[in-house]
């Protein structure tokens, strides 16, 4: 018999979940999705993700796999699961690949990525939109986006991110790798993209809460370089919220050939 393990991208928004990992409840996105497979495949299946998500958290390109006995077409992997699926949440593409059991470098949602990259969406007006509720973070005082890109740049590099860590981050290492990071404007909208090797617990929220302090003027941002080399948790910004967090993009190496990203820019005609 030959085992194959599927490659799924998926698409969802947050908003009415506890986050991607599974819970008691059964309210998850992994829950979510991992019924609707058991429904199309007519057994028990356990999803491994990329990167977990928080609640309220979105997804543009979420990337699972899965071991399965099963042969179908990929668009039947697509098509067959999203007719188990609620309107907010989506497989966009499959792929399906043969499975040596003894085979230690196969293919792994998680360990196979090599970079990460998550946008933080903000409506920054003094007045709140109810368009943009649960799609974007809203911040009403004036940013200088000139200052939170200047302090964005000592976050470049390899680091210990512990003061943008959670309390109860479970990650090996504080330790990651920040390739890049971009903040852009567009009318009342601001972009922060972010692309690491890996990312800690809150490190994203936590991050954009503390360029806000330095965008408002409350901070200097060198203030960046200094959080760093304290951390100390308590000194930088409180945990921004979760509605303007996407998962936009996980990057593997070439030899997987996996689909490309249906949409790795944020949605809702933003355009940079």
């Amino acid at each position: 018999m030959t085992l194959n393990r599927v490659i799924l991208g998926v698409e969802y928004q947050g908003t009415h979940y506890q986050g991607w990992q599974t819970q008691p409840n059964g309210n998850t996105v992994q829950d979510t999705l991992e019924l609707a497979l058991n429904k199309f495949a007519k057994h028990p299946i356990q999803t491994v993700c990329a990167g977990r998500t928080d609640a309220g958290v979105h997804a543009l390109e979420q990337v699972v796999h899965f071991d399965t006995d099963l042969n179908r077409e990929m668009y039947s992997w697509v098509n067959g699961v999203n007719a188990f699926l609620p309107a907010d949440i989506a497989v966009r593409w499959a792929k399906q690949i043969s499975l040596d059991e003894q085979d230690q470098n196969a293919f792994h949602a998680r360990f196979s990525a090599y970079s990460r990259t998550y946008h933080y969406l903000l409506y920054n007006a003094k007045i709140r939109s109810p368009l943009w509720a649960n799609r974007a973070g809203w911040f009403f005082r004036p940013l200088q986006v000139e200052a939170m890109q200047e302090a964005a740049s000592y976050l470049i590099g390899e680091h210990d991110f512990t003061v943008f860590r959670a309390a109860g981050c479970q990650a090996k290492t504080p330790v990651k790798h920040m390739y890049e990071v971009k903040i852009r404007q567009q009318g009342e909208l601001i972009v922060f993209s972010l692309r690491a090797n890996a990312f800690l617990h809150h490190m994203v929220r936590n991050i954009v809460g503390s360029l806000i302090f330095v965008g408002m003027g409350k901070r200097d941002p060198a203030w960046i370089a200094s959080l760093m080399l304290a951390k100390d948790r308590s000194l930088s910004a409180p945990t921004f919220m979760p509605d303007g967090l996407y998962l936009a993009k996980i990057d593997y190496e070439d030899q997987w050939d996996l689909p490309k990203a249906v949409n790795e820019n944020l949605p809702y005609s933003i355009n940079f």
